[in-house]
């Protein structure tokens, strides 16, 4: 077993992680330390996610040495503000307000002086632990700065001021983890969408079960009115089932026998039995809560900007602090007091928290809505990835399309009735995986043909072409018009009947003996619900490009991009033909979405600035392979997902605003001593909150 088998993933709840400068003191730590190989954070949910060959001790010590308390997350927890963070920033105002009481009431000045101290001692011991193991290992994070600034308030004997930055900032840590709260909330009430229990049909007994305990293929029951615990097909009955919370979709899907069902959809009419088809933990849901939760740690280009900025723009406020604080006194023999406060004040200055937490707590709301409508967006650059694209390509079959071809006419050119040429290809399409071949069983079914006299001697498939098949000692050859001209047997006739089917829309399937064409049958797939408007509405959004790439027919390809309004279309296209006219838009429009199944076409879904896969709930491939998923087949979650990731955008960039504004302002203010203390903190604070309900508003729907 190589290296790379033995490391282990283990989360990780980190106490106080809540900036961008604490992530990069961890990183620090953990990254020189043997055995330590990949860390993702998420610093809006306190969790550190760890690749790992060390032992799980070895980190939460090294963790605890630099003042975090880390304990492994062996389930979802759910997560909440810490009673003490309450009780704490309660006492340190109850202590301020008393002061400052006792000072209105010319009380002897030690009794208020004795009060602002343990106002101070009482907000901020801990994150004074945190600043000092912090300076310890080099890093000027948020509570070194703030522990300096009351520090040095204390010193210069502005005990009330120094007692106000403590609480005001302890007051802010709190503010902002009840508002963060609310936002992991979102998350944690899809945990709560699954039953923890579950009847199971043992034998002519039913039995309560804990869900983890449920095994794959035992018999669940479900009643109406209950939520369905596991992913599961149905053995029997027939009921109507709300999907909203896997697919977005509102109205409720028939569900009969056979059908899959989904882990937190909602039971509404009959009783059902199903047999269990994915254990607790591998579930659709339980994947879509693991990917919303591993999309956050997956930072958009500019929340990589506002972090680099932030780590650099922190040391360089510091310095100028110690700079204030020093030279005027010394070179220009001014006052020590005055300037050490406009110093103190750039500390305050100097803490980056409103613009390090701008991106990712709009991200996590933009994630977190998404994952509501059934769309699955794998991260922050691709949320920017979608507000940024120019041109979108389509696959048609099963996207642009419903999927499901009809079979629609059946020309025979010899002897053969109707009937026995659909014997023949719906017995050499059997065999293959062609997508049409359904179209042939379901009107052999339909029409109760024989097959079973017609054995199938040899099969061979012709990739993207065709299929070629032996039955009774006659070769026939089932495949496109392109294989037909290959072969040689095409015809002025043939290419008549192809060319007037084609016209109207129909796709073309041609019999051959090898010697001559036997008949030709057309199958229509009709346009999906919806994309008639697709159009429109991609354009509304500044989509300058709308093609659809097709290994259908030239003429029907044209149709159906006349019918729906595309700019452009490829036809007859192999898979490594839609790779090149992914390529090729890229080169002529710049950034380019695919949409696809999420199987077939990889490559060019791969290809693409943002891979885009339809209709994926209960499909682990499309979950895995396309950056963005929509889980139900509704074209209209496109625009949505676009208009989203525009939103989106457009609040990080306000927020982002008001983080350098505010900054830029106190700057100014404090260096020429027109700021206090607590109103410098006051105001920064007050950004980091602004930041936040701004970024909330992605949580509503519009």
């Amino acid at each position: 077993m190589n290296a790379a088998q033995d490391i282990r993933k283990t989360k990780f709840h980190v106490a106080g992680l809540c900036c961008g400068t604490e992530e990069q003191l961890i990183r620090r730590k953990l990254q020189t330390q043997p055995g330590i190989h990949e860390l993702q954070f998420d610093i809006l949910t306190h969790t550190l996610k760890v690749g790992h060959t060390c032992a799980e001790k070895e980190i939460t010590k090294s963790l605890g040495d630099i003042g975090f308390a880390a304990t492994e997350i062996r389930k979802p927890i759910e997560q909440k503000t810490p009673p003490r963070q309450l009780f704490t920033t309660a006492l340190s105002g109850s202590f301020l307000l008393s002061g400052g009481l006792f000072g209105w009431l010319n009380f002897p000045e030690y009794v208020s002086t004795s009060l602002f101290l343990l106002s101070i001692l009482a907000g901020g011991w801990q994150f004074a632990i945190k600043g000092y193991k912090a300076v310890r290992h080099l890093s000027l994070d948020m509570n070194f700065l703030m522990s300096i600034a009351a520090i040095g308030a204390v010193a210069i004997g502005e005990y009330a001021e120094g007692a106000a930055v403590v609480f005001l900032f302890a007051l802010s840590l709190l503010l902002e983890s009840l508002s963060i709260d609310r936002g992991r909330t979102a998350i944690q009430s899809l945990m709560k969408l699954a039953p923890s229990v579950a009847n199971v049909r043992k034998g002519v007994a039913e039995v309560t079960m804990d869900v983890e305990d449920i095994r794959l293929n035992e018999t669940i029951i479900i009643r109406p009115g209950e939520r369905i615990p596991l992913d599961a097909v149905v053995t029997s009955g027939s009921s109507s089932v709300d999907q909203s919370t896997i697919t977005g979709e509102p109205l409720p899907a028939a569900k009969n026998v056979g059908d899959a069902i989904f882990a937190g959809t909602f039971n509404q009419r009959g009783a059902l039995e199903a047999r269990v088809t994915k254990l607790a933990n591998d579930t659709t849901l339980a994947r879509i809560i693991q990917l919303v939760e591993e999309a956050q740690s997956k930072k958009a280009q500019i929340q990589t900007f506002t972090e680099t900025f932030a780590r650099y723009y922190t040391p360089v406020v510091f310095a100028l602090a110690v700079g204030i604080a020093i030279l005027p006194p010394l070179v220009l023999g001014q006052a020590f007091g005055d300037w050490f406060y406009r110093a103190l004040v750039l500390l305050v200055i100097a803490c980056p928290c409103a613009l390090v937490i701008s991106t990712p707590v709009a991200v996590m709301s933009s994630l977190t809505a998404a994952a509501r409508r059934g769309v699955l967006i794998k991260g922050g650059r691709f949320l920017e990835a979608l507000a940024n694209i120019n041109a979108i390509a389509f696959d048609k079959t099963g996207t642009l399309t419903e999927g499901k071809p009809t079979l629609t006419d059946i020309v025979c050119l010899n002897s053969l009735s109707e009937q026995d040429v659909l014997r023949i290809v719906t017995a050499v399409e059997v065999k293959s995986e062609h997508p049409l071949a359904d179209a042939f069983l379901r009107k052999s079914a339909e029409l109760q043909l024989p097959l079973d006299s017609l054995k199938i001697e040899q099969f061979e498939a012709i990739p993207g072409k065709g299929v070629q098949a032996t039955i009774s000692g006659k070769t026939y050859v089932v495949g496109s018009h392109q294989l037909i001209e290959e072969l040689g047997v095409c015809s002025p006739t043939v290419e008549e009947k192809i060319h007037k089917l084609e016209e109207e829309g129909k796709s073309t399937i041609l019999l051959t003996d090898r010697t001559q064409v036997l008949g030709v049958l057309a199958v229509s797939d009709n346009p999906r619900l919806g994309s008639r408007q697709l159009a429109d509405s991609l354009r509304s959004l500044g989509i300058q490009h709308i093609s659809m790439l097709t290994g259908d027919s030239k003429i029907a390809a044209r149709t159906i991009s006349e019918k729906l309004s595309l700019d452009e279309h490829g036809a007859e296209l192999l898979p490594e033909n839609k790779l090149a006219a992914i390529e090729n838009l890229k080169s002529r429009h710049g950034a380019v979405a695919m949409v696809g199944d999420g199987v077939n076409d990889a490559p060019a879904l791969a290809a693409a600035d943002i891979g885009i896969a339809m209709g994926a709930a209960g499909s682990d491939t499309a979950l895995e392979t396309a950056d963005v998923v929509l889980m139900s087949d509704d074209l209209a979650k496109i625009p949505e997902a676009i208009k989203l990731g525009k939103r989106t955008l457009g609040i990080i960039k306000q927020n982002v605003i008001i983080a350098l504004a505010t900054k830029a302002v106190f700057l100014g203010l404090g260096v020429l001593g027109m700021t206090s203390l607590w109103l410098a903190l006051l105001a920064d604070d007050g950004a980091t909150l602004v930041v936040i309900l701004n970024a909330f508003r992605l949580l509503k729907k519009q």
